[in-house]
């Protein structure tokens, strides 16, 4: 079932020269599969949505059919176009993103050899561990310079060689989500340095395969089934016939290689310098600065170069954000949900509305945002209800938890010796449509909140590349300039700032104890259907 999240046609008055600039993205998430349009100026003239059927076939496995990602991402493109009244000839060019790691298959006809596998995959935890155990973990992560972490395509490549060795015969490229899709469009197979980097595959610093990680990791034959890398903002091939048919694009159109969500969603929110911190809170706490060289100390989660100058994104990464509000919402407030929706409103409409009532109540229960994975093994929970707490209570613990797993996620990202410290936050995700969210993160993180103009950042950061490739702006940083602009902005209150402060040392000290009882869980769960990216 599709959703128009915005529709806004401009005047059709220059037809000839407005027109036929509109930039198609595409962006499959975890959640999604978006199309929006945007003009050159960056308004974001309409999305639609179409959910993604996630399966999970056996405990920690998180898969998906990339045809039915392709075929759903087909129906957005057509839905975009007919909300905004677009001819299929006045579209620029038209361009991908989606989620980084796991891992796409296809053969030598690029037909699809077995399910996608996505980035909440656990299945290869066990060979991280190995990997660990025997040494190689840190030789890999020196080379790759980031973590190794399950979800990353270097351990899943060494888990399917283990255990489904028929797949990677059968397989002669290995794609990412963004790249399967422009695959289907064009016909082109390549990757970006950000997909590449992401995958735990490459040396962001020479924006290149790491072929010795890959022979460390016992997988140097993959090699050769890995797509060449490419710049982001370049155009690489043009919709073939056949896709045409099947999204309402034109036959012809140019199609620009892009970059993977996280980075897109850096570069829709304006992160250009290392004084912004850019944050995306969905169903990922995702935190990332810029850096003039790839940082080792600490390592991040995620690593690559960056398409503004020489620069590299250093990200710290964890299942611990917005998803957890969905699962409240899914579990306890369907409901709700089903009334709010009778109205025309949402159920997080609701939600904001029980938070903003309690803003200014100092203390109150404690929620822990571990449902899909806690550090040191802390489970999820939620601690301190009284008889007197209510709902408003309780969300606005949701609320606060979540804010505080990405302070600790910050915490981590600037404690090395070459971080600097960051002058505002940049705020993407289904948390920055919330202005009590926003000014939450600002209290806590005692730091001015900015948010961008547009409601679908990874596909307006696909948007960017393609303006770029095609010489609507003279560079991606030129575009990022003309195409986004500051619509919000949340100045930190010094007294919530010192309320949060100590809120924030209770909850840590209280979940370090609840870690200490209860066991580590051996697997992580992946978020549920619909524990959105940025939705």
């Amino acid at each position: 079932m599709n959703k128009v999240v915005a529709a806004s046609v401009a005047g059709r008055d220059d037809r000839e020269n407005v027109m036929r600039e509109r930039l198609v993205s595409v962006d499959a998430g975890g959640t999604m599969t978006k199309a929006a349009i945007f003009d050159p100026a960056g308004n974001e003239l309409a999305c639609v949505c179409y959910p993604n059927t996630i399966s999970y076939p056996r405990a920690g496995h998180t898969e998906r059919d990339p045809d039915a990602t392709w075929r759903a991402a087909c129906a957005a493109i057509k839905g975009a176009l007919e909300a905004t009244g677009t001819q299929p000839g006045d579209v620029a060019a038209v361009t991908p993103s989606g989620f980084g790691a796991g891992c796409f298959f296809v053969d030598g006809k690029g037909e699809v050899v077995r399910p996608g596998i996505g980035s909440t995959d656990s299945r290869s935890a066990a060979v991280v561990e190995a990997w660990r155990a025997d040494g190689t973990r840190p030789i890999l992560e020196q080379q790759i310079r980031q973590q190794v972490w399950p979800g990353q395509s270097l351990p899943i490549l060494r888990w399917l060689s283990l255990h489904e060795p028929e797949t990677l015969a059968r397989a002669r490229h290995v794609l990412w989500c963004k790249d399967f899709l422009r695959l289907r469009l064009c016909g082109d197979i390549s990757t970006d340095p950000t997909d590449a980097g992401c995958a735990g595959l490459a040396d962001p610093g020479r924006a290149a395969f790491a072929a010795e990680a890959l022979a460390a990791a016992g997988l140097g034959f993959c090699l050769a089934k890995l797509p060449p890398i490419g710049p982001a903002a370049e155009v690489v091939g043009r919709v073939s016939p056949a896709a045409a048919r099947q999204s309402g694009l034109a036959a012809g159109t140019p199609v620009a290689r892009g970059v993977y969500d996280v980075v897109g969603c850096s570069l829709a929110s304006g992160v250009l310098s290392r004084r912004q911190l850019g944050v995306v809170a969905g169903t990922f706490s995702i935190n990332s600065v810029l850096h003039p060289a790839p940082c080792l100390d600490p390592l991040p989660t995620l690593q690559s170069s960056y398409p503004v100058g020489d620069q590299y994104l250093a990200t710290m990464a964890a299942p611990t954000s917005a998803g957890n509000l969905e699962w409240v919402c899914k579990t306890f407030l369907a409901a709700r949900a089903q009334s709010a929706a009778a109205q025309g409103r949402s159920v997080y409409d609701f939600c904001n509305e029980q938070v903003a009532e309690k803003m200014d109540h100092a203390g109150g229960p404690f929620f822990f945002p571990y449902l899909f994975q806690g550090p040191n093994g802390a489970p999820a929970g939620l601690l301190g209800v009284t008889a007197s707490s209510d709902l408003g209570d309780v969300l606005k613990a949701v609320f606060e938890g979540v804010v505080f797993a990405h302070k600790s996620d910050i915490a981590r990202l600037l404690a090395g010796p070459a971080a600097e410290a960051p002058e505002v936050i940049r705020l993407a995700g289904g948390a920055a449509k919330s202005p009590v969210w926003a000014r939450m993160f600002s209290d806590c993180l005692g730091l001015p909140v900015e948010i961008a103009n547009g409601s679908e950042f990874g596909a307006k950061g696909a948007a960017i590349c393609a303006a770029a490739a095609l010489g609507l702006h003279a560079d991606v940083e030129a575009a990022v300039l003309a195409m986004h602009k500051i619509v919000r902005r949340h100045e930190p209150d010094p007294l919530c700032h010192e309320t949060a402060t100590r809120r924030y040392e209770s909850f840590r000290a209280l979940g370090a104890q609840l870690a200490e009882i209860y066991p580590a869980q051996a697997v992580v769960q992946a978020p549920p259907p619909g524990a959105g990216g940025e939705g």
